[in-house]
């Protein structure tokens, strides 16, 4: 049984955070690897380690006075080592680093030491060993994960330290240069060793017990999710359910290692379970996800059914302009192209034109779209979803302005005026979800 646990910068933004990360990791001997993310944000007005670093780079390489960001950082640090009466000799590596700084130093480098030092930190407080990630996470010079030579490195070091923490973010190239993943990339660091190791579970530890039914912006204490699978939570995360860097899934599905996301500052809550297949079927919807900003262009011409090849010469005009199209919904002598706002916000009149002037069709653009998805394995097969839809929609005077539904059954896709979302996510809550 081995555990990959990965804790967030909410995790570890200060003394009383790492205390409580060291609980977590001690009360479960098989959390033998530790992925940290930099030092987090410790309330609302205070800033993120990764945040202030990009900040400090910036200064530097338009020679602007950045003593003053390098006095934040270095405090930050400092104050977590006097704080836990932490043995590591932290001053020494920042006085290093500072000896590096200047106008061409690299970004990806001076970034990942908020990882770098926080993960020294983290092991020497807890008694693990630390192993660099770019001697793990080995990169070509494309930016693809060697996956061959970084599992023979994964392997190699966990079998010498047995118990080790990992900083998150990061791997490198072959010359040995640092190189920095996307941000939220410390979650793929820990899906990466998982996978490696092929562990028992993922955990992912973070400020939120797991993932809810819906946005807590809109919904008032909406309902935990405890089990998803990962084809359900790719399409809330593609409408907008932010919870995991969207890359994370990949190594571990493989393998179908589960994803375990829990509360640092609730460890008792088990938190939800995301595995390829799920057994809970109490829940008819999963949960539900919206984004604005989207964009139909509306086309139309009489006889278009028996013109072969017709929505093949349109869609092309959208490639032609490298826009990516979210939803095509059709009717007999018409159809929409669903867009995001900013993808053709410097073409759509472009398009206009070209569509109108190689299909002889007429065509118009309503802007101010927002879609929300319905998201549910249990969806499939039962009977009287729509309906219930259309009828919480209706007691709304909610306009539903585009439908669709993919063949697996598993989300519908609800089309409305952007003034109407939250509305409409309301009334769906209470219908389909609460």
């Amino acid at each position: 049984m081995l555990v990959v646990a990965k804790f967030g910068g909410s995790s570890l933004s200060c003394a009383t955070q790492f205390e409580k990360v060291k609980n977590i990791l001690l009360s479960d001997p098989k959390r033998k690897i530790v992925v940290c993310s930099a030092l987090g944000k410790r309330d609302k007005e205070d800033t993120k380690i990764t945040d202030l670093l990009y900040i400090l780079h910036a200064h530097l390489k338009y020679s602007v006075p950045y003593q003053d960001i390098w006095d934040m950082i270095y405090n930050r640090f400092i104050g977590v080592q006097k704080d836990l009466n932490i043995s590591y000799d932290i001053k020494s590596d920042l006085d290093s680093l500072k000896n590096e700084l200047n106008k061409n130093i690299s970004q990806d480098y001076l970034v990942s030491r908020g990882e770098y030092l926080t993960s020294k930190l983290m092991a020497a407080y807890i008694g693990y060993e630390f192993v660099d990630a770019k001697d793990l996470l080995r990169f070509n010079y494309d930016g693809k994960l060697d996956e061959q030579l970084t599992e023979k490195n994964v392997k190699l070091a966990f079998s010498k330290g047995g118990k080790i923490v990992v900083p998150g973010f990061y791997g490198a190239y072959p010359n040995n240069s640092v190189k920095l993943l996307s941000r939220g990339g410390s979650d793929v660091t820990g899906s990466i060793l998982a996978k490696c190791l092929q562990a028992t579970v993922y955990e992912n530890w973070t400020d939120v017990s797991g993932i809810l039914a819906a946005d807590p912006r809109i919904i008032k204490n909406p309902r935990a999710i405890k089990e998803i699978t990962y084809a359900e939570l790719r399409e809330l995360s593609y409408m907008g359910a932010s919870v995991l860097h969207e890359e994370t899934v990949f190594p571990v599905q493989q393998l179908n290692i589960p994803i375990n996301l829990r509360n640092t500052n609730e460890p008792e809550n088990e938190g939800t379970m995301i595995r390829n297949e799920c057994t809970d079927t109490s829940n008819v919807v999963t949960g539900l996800a919206r984004k604005k900003d989207f964009l139909s262009f509306n086309i139309s011409k009489d006889h278009m059914s028996n013109e072969v090849g017709f929505m093949r010469k349109a869609l092309s005009i959208f490639e032609k302009y490298n826009v990516s199209i979210e939803h095509v919904p059709s009717g007999i002598d018409s159809f929409s192209v669903v867009t995001s706002g900013s993808s053709v916000d410097k073409y759509k009149y472009e398009i206009v034109t070209d569509l109108k002037r190689e299909l002889d069709c007429e065509v118009t653009i309503e802007a101010d779209l927002a879609l929300v998805a319905i998201v549910g394995r249990n969806m499939a097969k039962r009977s009287g979803i729509c309906a219930t839809i259309f009828q919480a929609l209706g007691q709304e005077k909610i306009n539903v302005k585009l439908l669709a539904q993919g063949p697996s059954e598993l989300n519908i896709i609800i089309g409305v005026s952007a003034n109407d979302y939250e509305k409409t996510l309301q009334a769906l809550y209470e219908s389909l979800v609460r």
